[in-house]
């Protein structure tokens, strides 16, 4: 069965500024990460993904120094020309900065080029957050940068908590003609039954716009023990709310490498889709992210 993986990432800390990679270790959602503070380059992807039918990928930008971002899209459209991977990019861009459309035209200038994303995670626990703003979304500025990527075909990829899927619905449903991905299942790292109940509710609403995706990946970040009985719920829950032509698997490689294999992640998701018609799991694993992303 071929795949398309519609989020990895890929980093160069010889030649690349990484700071959360290369600075001082950061209290984060993922826990110690000193496993993958080392360079993570496309013959180390190629190898993680060597007994899947990965035919396309989308790199995901990492956190990359945010004062030079086109840095990190330039040096992967020159991996993707001399290696073929990956098919399409999302760089980054603070959609609230003066410069903003300075730099998404800048990105656009390399041909893999899909989308922006800026992660938008805001939490009561500070290890869980990463922004300073919990309303950035709502922001006049930041909504002005948003109104570029209509502009220049751009997609947006959503990283937020459930506590603010309703905020991301309103954004949605003012840029329809926006495409919208949200990242790793909405990210429902908090556990406790209703927490589970709230993060289920959300989803459905978030669902409800018709212009955004589900990426269903990073699992572990929320149960870094994580079975396929585990993850199930999530899984099936997503693709209730969304829909089987709005939900992809994802590997999150290497963050999600802290805690599981790459065949461990997409034997889940077969594992978990086994019942599923031929056409429900091409459009899950292949079908709609070569749609979303133009691939």
């Amino acid at each position: 069965m071929p795949i398309i993986d519609p989020h990895h990432h890929l980093f160069d800390l010889k030649t690349g500024n990484y700071p959360w990679l290369q600075g001082p270790m950061l209290k984060r959602v993922f826990g110690d990460y000193t496993a993958i503070r080392k360079d993570y380059l496309i013959d180390d992807f190629l190898a993680d993904i060597k007994n899947q039918n990965v035919v396309k990928t989308v790199h995901l930008q990492v956190e990359y120094d945010h004062n030079d971002p086109v840095a990190e899209t330039r040096w992967l459209q020159g991996v993707a020309d001399a290696h073929g991977y990956p098919h399409g990019i999302v760089g980054f861009a603070d959609l609230a900065a003066p410069n903003v459309q300075a730099v998404i035209e800048e990105h656009c200038q390399y041909p893999n080029v899909r989308g922006i994303r800026q992660c938008l995670n805001f939490h009561r626990d500070p290890v869980k957050t990463f922004i300073d703003s919990p309303h950035l979304m709502s922001d006049p500025q930041w909504r002005r940068g948003y109104a570029l990527l209509k502009r220049h075909d751009l997609s947006f990829d959503l990283q937020l908590y459930y506590t603010q899927m309703e905020e991301a619905l309103a954004l949605a449903r003012e840029f329809p003609d926006t495409p919208m991905v949200l990242n790793h299942t909405g990210m429902p790292v908090d556990r406790a039954p209703e927490e589970i109940d709230a993060w289920k509710k959300s989803m459905t609403l978030l669902a409800s716009a018709d212009n955004v995706f589900c990426k269903i990946s990073g699992l572990g970040m929320g149960d870094w023990h994580w079975s396929v009985d585990s993850i199930r719920p999530f899984v099936l829950h997503a693709i209730e709310a969304f829909g089987v032509n709005r939900c992809m698997f994802a590997s999150n490689f290497p963050v999600d490498k802290l805690f599981s294999s790459y065949d461990a992640v997409f034997d889940a998701f077969k594992e978990i889709t086994r019942q599923f018609s031929p056409a429900e799991r091409a459009a899950l694993f292949h079908d709609n992210a070569q749609r979303v992303y133009r691939l």
